[in-house]
């Protein structure tokens, strides 16, 4: 078992109940986890969007997770693997290439758009980097089994 992939694919699925958290927690979590006001705003009048792009990036990152276990178990003992899901190692290197663009797109931010880069731009940024290097070395350890 890849530990890198495994920490990796449960910290997905955190983030993933952290999105679904936040539909239920309505406009006050919008706010909080930094969506904007406007997100917040529009769930106060009863529109669907806010929900909707929330839960699309709550089922995204359920199947970034399970993709990223998958990996983490690939060429265990005996080569049995729970699940089979389908190209693992290119889907979890675009995965990887994502988190590590949107992590690090906070510098270039802050020189283009120097007002944008609050308190929410940065956590979020240094968050999805960290994921981005975990699942790197995880399947830079995996990579010839995939």
């Amino acid at each position: 078992m890849n530990i890198y992939l495994f920490t990796g694919g449960l910290l997905s699925f955190v983030a993933s109940a952290l999105h679904i958290g936040v539909i239920i927690g309505g406009p006050d979590w919008l706010r909080y986890f930094g969506a904007g006001e406007r997100m917040a705003v529009m769930a106060e009048n009863g529109s669907w969007y806010p929900g909707l792009v929330t839960g699309f990036i709550a089922v995204a990152l359920m199947v970034l997770g399970t993709y990223a276990l998958v990996g983490a178990c690939s060429g265990g003992a005996g080569g049995m693997q729970p699940l089979t899901l389908p190209f693992v190692k290119w889907v979890l290197l675009a995965i990887t290439v994502v988190f590590l663009v949107r992590g690090s797109a906070l510098l270039p931010m802050y020189f283009i758009m120097p007002a944008q880069v609050g308190a929410f731009a940065v956590w979020s940024s240094l968050i999805v980097l960290i994921l981005g290097i975990i699942h790197a070395v995880g399947l830079y350890q995996v990579w010839g089994r995939l």
